[in-house]
């Protein structure tokens, strides 16, 4: 429900992470797990679960008490993974000392396991917000809206994350047109992370319904997209988007 708080689960870690990403038969304990690294909190929550019951978790790393708090998202559409290596690269560091860093690898994962766009209703997540929504096609289409705004349980989970943190800069990856977009969003942070993974800037179509368009509207100029380039990135490349990502959080 969309004013369901999000379950902290014990324990946390990239092996517990991936755990709880692909595997359908993890549970949550309901009680905090909190790190008492140098670096500040480490824990890993459950928002909720897709429709087909496998678990949506973030990873929290830093300090909860940041003025900064960065919102780091690998995947949307489930055909569009390549995000999710630099999500996972980003929750198994130490966390960063000034900034509340929140990592989501994915808020799509039938879509991921089916190799699809939408979610298991067919559904365009980045098409399911109310920021502009309207009808788009009909089931079966790949743009495919939905009956009505946050009506698919992944985009209720991330709207209520987004409300419940209030990130001050997000970054969604997608694929596969290789450019930073920069029709909406922070223009500093756009431009230093163009540089920094070598990218070009470029001003894309704002589309009806999607998540950054109404994140902007909860956190005005938070949130841009980043569009990977096709097929799966190499290591080098893993680390270089993850690496971006730590200079705008800081050390």
């Amino acid at each position: 429900m969309m004013g369901r708080r999000p379950t902290i689960v014990r324990g946390s870690g990239l092996v517990l992470l991936g755990f709880l990403i692909f595997s359908t038969a993890c549970s949550a304990s309901g009680k905090a797990g909190w790190s008492s690294a140098r670096h500040g909190v480490r824990r890993t929550v459950l928002l909720g679960r897709s429709v087909h019951g496998r678990p949506i978790v973030a990873v929290e790393l830093g300090n909860p008490h940041a003025a900064q708090r960065v919102l780091v998202v690998g995947c949307v559409h489930g055909d569009e993974p390549a995000g999710v290596p630099v999500a996972n690269a980003l929750a198994a560091q130490a966390g960063p000392t000034n900034t509340d860093l929140w990592v989501v690898p994915s808020f799509n994962p039938d879509g991921m396991a089916a190799r699809t766009r939408g979610n298991a209703h067919g559904v365009d997540l980045n098409r399911n917000f109310p920021a502009g929504w309207r009808p788009i096609d009909s089931r079966g289409s790949v743009h495919y809206s939905g009956p009505g705004p946050l009506s698919e349980p992944e985009s209720r989970y991330a709207a209520d994350l987004i409300r419940r943190i209030r990130p001050t800069i997000g970054i969604w990856f997608h694929q596969q047109m290789a450019v930073i977009d920069d029709s909406e969003g922070p223009k500093d942070v756009e431009r230093r992370f163009a540089r920094d993974v070598g990218l070009p800037l470029r001003t894309l179509t704002r589309y009806p319904g999607s998540i950054t368009g109404w994140e902007n509207t909860v956190v005005r100029d938070s949130a841009f997209v980043v569009e990977l380039p096709a097929g799966r990135l190499p290591a080098r490349a893993v680390r270089r988007y993850a690496g971006a990502v730590r200079r705008i959080t800081g050390p």
